[in-house]
């Protein structure tokens, strides 16, 4: 009997999550399985993986294949590192304890990989946001401008003659107030 360690699909429609199975290849794919080592949720982000590594570690071991995405789960969450790490303690290249602290130092660097990531969407996604929401208001802003110069040529079109005289009648005032002060300051002088 050949194992294949592969997603088994639930959920609705277009709204998929998976259970990480141990299964008989010949199996249907939502099928019977032989044990269950985790799940995954794409549609979070990022997505949402738990995988129980030991078990992973123990059906690899045993010779199950993993399929292509399952492949790239189990690596992501150091499944191969570890049984790799298994190995090296077959050989009697390190201990146990060893190779635990080795797994565990690199899931802690891992991890923190993971949440630099989720915090760089976060702000690049803020950062989106902001730019978008100065884009709207740089884009009111000219709209605003833009009809005011429109309502004012629509004013000025108009009233033309109002704007004729108001000029006309600002200027002589000026004129008559210049004149007398220039005659003041004549007359001292003679």
């Amino acid at each position: 009997m050949a194992v294949k360690i592969r997603l088994q699909r639930h959920g609705r429609g277009k709204r998929p999550f998976y259970h990480i199975v141990a299964a008989d290849s010949r199996s249907p794919r939502d099928g019977k399985y032989i044990e269950r080592i985790g799940d995954y949720n794409p549609l979070t982000k990022p997505a949402t993986i738990h995988v129980e590594v030991d078990k992973a570690v123990d059906w690899l071991l045993k010779g199950a294949e993993a399929t292509d995405t399952v492949n790239a789960i189990l690596k992501y969450k150091g499944v191969h590192f570890k049984k790799h790490l298994l190995r090296g303690v077959a050989k009697n290249a390190f201990s146990l304890d060893e190779a635990e602290s080795k797994f565990t130092q690199w899931v802690d660097e891992h991890k923190n990989k993971v949440l630099d990531h989720k915090d760089k969407h976060h702000k690049d996604k803020a950062d989106r946001s902001a730019k978008l929401l100065e884009q709207e208001q740089k884009k009111a802003a000219d709209r605003d401008a833009k009809r005011a110069a429109a309502l004012a040529a629509a004013q000025a079109e108009a009233n033309p003659v109002a704007e004729e005289v108001a000029p006309a009648v600002e200027e002589a005032p000026v004129a008559e107030t210049e004149a007398p002060a220039a005659e003041a300051t004549e007359t001292p002088a003679e």
